[in-house]
């Protein structure tokens, strides 16, 4: 039987003239703006037959599926950066930060341990500092020029646990944070399904109480909770925590937990 000729999907893309370069198709791939057989959810580096049909939609506003979900949080939340300057944590494509770019912050560290990654448009963008192949486990205060208003936080397979005390320790003390939390790298082993999903909404409730309680007792406080508007790899519903530097815990967020993780559930089932 003949074997059908393949290629990586950024060059397919790119060899049928569907983008002026490899890298412009490579970024929309990122963003999902490419679908094949209505699944969006590809890597540029993925092989498919030279025949395959391949959708591309229009532009997409960021160079990241990340920059959707931010975009959401901060407008639910009323969260303001306008002329801040911010840390991008995971930054990966660089949808966090080109989101807060767009809405008026004056200049982004974007920090992944990966190499490679960034977008090619945020790469040449002034107000973007690359701190590629940095653990921010790793990282001191004495690495940044600006001081740090606002870090927005989006890494994988590593607790926010450890990463949240090392953020705090070079923001500002009057700064802010945003996690995105992803409940297959906070809970339990054995609470993780086949393919890394964590489908259970009381597992859901347990993660974002065990966070809210480990953040509070790092005498940070809690400003509000929300869920992203998509779901993030294999299908994962994920959450937003802002974070405030200095503030009062005054709410009790049993209910509050319990009502977004219901509203999750409804709105994206």
């Amino acid at each position: 039987m003949k074997t059908q000729k393949k290629k990586r999907l950024d060059i397919l893309i790119s060899d049928r003239g569907l983008t002026e370069s490899r890298e412009k198709a490579r970024q929309l791939i990122l963003a999902g703006a490419v679908s094949i057989s209505g699944k969006t959810d590809l890597k540029p580096g993925q092989f498919f037959p030279l025949h395959t049909k391949i959708d591309i939609r229009e532009a997409p506003k960021y160079v990241g599926r990340g920059g959707i979900k931010l975009e959401k949080v901060i407008q639910d939340f009323g969260f303001l950066v306008d002329g801040m300057v911010a840390i991008d944590v995971g930054a990966s494509t660089g949808g966090f930060t080109d989101c807060l770019l767009q809405n008026g912050v004056k200049f982004v560290y974007a920090i992944d341990v990966g190499y490679g990654q960034l977008a090619w448009k945020l790469r040449q963008d002034l107000r973007v500092g690359v701190m590629e192949r940095t653990n921010i486990r790793q990282v001191s205060l004495t690495q940044f020029n600006l001081p740090i208003d606002i870090a927005v936080v989006d890494v994988s397979f590593i607790s926010l646990r450890k990463v949240v005390p090392v953020v705090k320790d070079i923001i500002e003390p009057t700064g802010d944070i945003l996690v995105l939390v992803k409940p297959q790298f906070e809970a339990g082993r054995g609470l993780v399904e086949k393919g890394g999903v964590v489908r259970d909404p009381n597992v859901h409730i347990d993660v974002l109480h065990g966070l809210i309680k480990f953040i509070m007792e790092l005498g940070l406080f809690i400003m509000a909770i929300s869920f992203s508007p998509i779901r993030g790899a294999a299908g994962n519903m994920e959450f937003f925590i802002w974070i405030k530097c200095d503030g009062i815990n005054q709410q009790n967020w049993s209910d509050r937990v319990k009502l977004v993780v219901q509203n999750a559930h409804f709105t994206l089932s």
